[in-house]
């Protein structure tokens, strides 16, 4: 079985960039899986679906985040991670940020724990 495990600062500054890595075992991120995946929960909201990799390296982002442009998707396959970027951060981006994997952009079939960011100077 897959397992997943995000790691990063749980401290960001505004303006600054958030980079979040999502470290896979169990099996390669380059397997038929379909999609690595990035949502994240802000404190009393739903899930927000942030972005995706797919196992051949096409990157897929939101169109409904006005954050879309701030937003990177990237991989590792020689330590099998994936990553995510977002620049210009502000208080909003604080949530929980979850790596996902799925054989759709949407489901989700293995989580993370998730990782608490919190963006304040």
């Amino acid at each position: 079985q897959v397992q997943l495990q995000e790691s990063g600062p749980g401290l960001v500054k505004p303006s600054q960039t958030l980079s979040l890595t999502c470290t896979v075992s169990g099996d390669s991120i380059t397997t038929n899986y379909g999609y690595w995946i990035w949502v994240r929960q802000p404190p009393g909201k739903g899930l927000e679906w942030m972005g995706a990799i797919s196992d051949s390296g096409t990157t897929y982002y939101s169109p409904s985040l006005k954050s879309q442009s701030r937003t990177s998707v990237s991989r590792d396959t020689s330590k099998n991670q994936f990553t995510l970027q977002l620049s210009s951060v502000t208080p909003e981006d604080a949530a929980v940020y979850y790596c996902t994997v799925g054989d759709t952009l949407y489901k989700y079939n293995y989580w993370g724990q998730g990782t608490q960011v919190t963006v304040s100077s």
